[in-house]
C-alpha cells in the first residue's frame, strides 16, 4: 500500500521547518564560541550582535524557502536575499572564522530565489568569495576549498527540496484535472446519446407540425391524421428519452464497476476490477449500481485515497458490495448522498454500513436481498 500524502501546505511547512533547523546548525559553533568568549572576558556586545544576525538569517531563509515552495517569489524576495548575503559574508570578517559556515546559507537561497540564468553564475561567484573570505580569516587552504565547494552543494540541496515540493503540487493538480476530465467525458457521452436518439424524432415532429399547419385551410381530414402521427411520434420520443435516462441512472452493476475503475485510475488511485456473480436480479444491479457510483464519487471528492478495493459477493440469500479506500482521514462519513443510499437500500430490504475501518481505511458495505421485497 502506497503512503498517503498530506496536504501540500503541510508538506511545505515540514520542509521549511527542516531547512530552518539545518540553517540554525550553521551558526551553532559561532554563537557558542561568541558567548563562551564573552563569559571568559570577551566582548558580550559582539556575541549579541552575532546572535541577532544569525536569527535574522534564519528568519529570512525560512521566508524565502516558503515563498519559493509556494511560487510567491517577487522583487522583495530578491531584496531579502541581498540582505542575507551581506550578513552571511560579513559575519566571518567581523567576528572570526567560527562564523564561516554561515556563508553556506547564501548558496541555498540563491538557487531557490533566482532563475537559473542568474543563480548559477552568482553561485560560482559566491563559492569563490566564500573560499577567499575563509582564507582571509586565517583558515587553511583545504578549509577554504571545502567552504567554496559547500556553496553550490547547499544550492543543489535547496533546489532539489523546493523542486520536490512543487512536483507534489503539480501532481495533485494533474490528479484533480484527470478526475474532472473523466466526469466531463461521461457528461459528453450522455449528451451525445440523448442527441442521437431524440434528434431525429424531434425533427420529424417539427416537420409534421409544419405540414399540418400548411394543410389546415384546405384538408382538415389530412391534418387530423398528421396530428395523430405527431402524437404517436411525441410519445415515442418520450419513451426513448425515458429509456436513455433509465439506462444512464440504472445501468448494470458491471457497467458501474467498470466505469468506477476507469475513473479512479484516471484520478491516480489504484483500483482493481471486481468479479461479479452471474445472474443477479435487476433490482440488485440497480440498487448496488447506485451505491458504487455514490461511493466512488465520495472517494474522488472527499478522500486522500491512493488505493480503492471493490468486491461483490453472495452470502446466503443476500448480495454484498464492499468498497474500501485508504483515505479515511479525509473521507466524509455522512451526508445527503449516503442518506439517500440508505433510503434506496431500505426500499428493497437492504442495508448500508459506512464509516472508518482499521488501518486508516474508509469502508462502505451495502447488502441487498436476492429476492425482491
Amino acid at each position: 500500500m502506497r503512503p498517503r500524502l498530506p496536504r501540500e501546505t503541510a508538506i511545505v511547512g515540514f520542509v521549511v521547518a527542516l531547512s530552518t533547523v539545518a540553517t540554525c546548525g550553521l551558526f551553532v559553533q559561532g554563537v557558542g564560541d561568541a558567548f563562551g568568549g564573552a563569559v571568559s572576558g570577551g566582548s558580550l556586545p559582539a556575541a549579541l550582535w552575532g546572535s541577532a544576525a544569525a536569527l535574522l538569517v534564519v528568519v529570512i531563509q525560512g521566508g524565502l524557502m516558503w515563498q519559493s515552495a509556494t511560487r510567491q517569489v517577487d522583487a522583495r524576495s530578491r531584496i531579502a536575499l541581498a540582505v542575507l548575503a551581506v550578513v552571511c559574508f560579513s559575519l566571518p570578517l567581523l567576528l572570526g572564522p567560527t562564523w564561516n559556515s554561515a556563508m553556506l546559507a547564501v548558496g541555498g537561497m540563491l538557487a531557490v530565489t533566482l532563475p537559473e540564468r542568474l543563480s548559477v553564475p552568482l553561485a560560482a561567484v559566491a563559492a569563490v568569495l566564500a573560499a577567499g573570505i575563509t582564507l582571509a580569516t586565517g583558515a587553511a587552504v583545504l578549509q577554504a576549498l571545502i567552504a567554496g565547494a559547500g556553496v553550490p552543494v547547499a544550492g543543489l540541496s535547496a533546489y532539489a527540496t523546493v523542486w520536490l515540493c512543487l512536483a507534489v503540487g503539480e501532481l495533485r493538480d494533474a490528479r484533480a484535472e484527470l478526475a474532472s476530465r473523466a466526469v466531463g467525458e461521461e457528461r459528453i457521452r450522455f449528451a451525445r446519446d440523448l442527441h442521437d436518439v431524440l434528434g431525429h424524432s424531434l425533427q420529424a415532429v417539427a416537420l409534421r407540425a409544419e405540414l399540418a399547419e400548411r394543410l389546415l385551410p384546405r384538408d382538415p381530414e389530412r391534418v387530423a391524421k398528421e396530428l395523430a402521427e405527431i402524437q404517436a411520434m411525441a410519445r415515442g420520443a418520450v419513451q426513448e428519452m425515458r429509456e436513455i435516462v433509465r439506462g444512464y441512472r440504472t445501468t448494470s452493476l458491471r457497467t458501474e464497476l467498470d466505469g468506477a475503475t476507469a475513473v479512479l485510475r484516471a484520478a491516480g488511485i489504484s483500483c482493481d476490477g471486481a468479479a461479479l456473480p452471474a445472474d443477479l436480479p435487476r433490482h440488485v444491479h440497480e440498487t448496488l449500481g447506485w451505491v458504487a457510483r455514490e461511493a466512488v464519487t465520495n472517494v474522488l471528492r472527499h478522500s486522500g485515497a491512493t488505493r480503492c478495493a471493490m468486491e461483490v459477493r453472495t452470502d446466503g440469500g443476500r448480495v454484498e458490495l464492499e468498497i474500501v479506500n485508504d483515505g479515511a482521514r479525509r473521507a466524509a462519513g455522512s451526508g445527503s448522498g449516503l442518506a439517500g443510499l440508505r433510503e434506496r437500500l431500505a426500499a428493497v430490504g437492504g442495508a448500508l454500513q459506512a464509516g472508518p475501518a482499521d488501518g486508516g481505511r474508509f469502508r462502505v458495505l451495502a447488502t441487498v436481498p436476492l429476492e425482491e421485497t
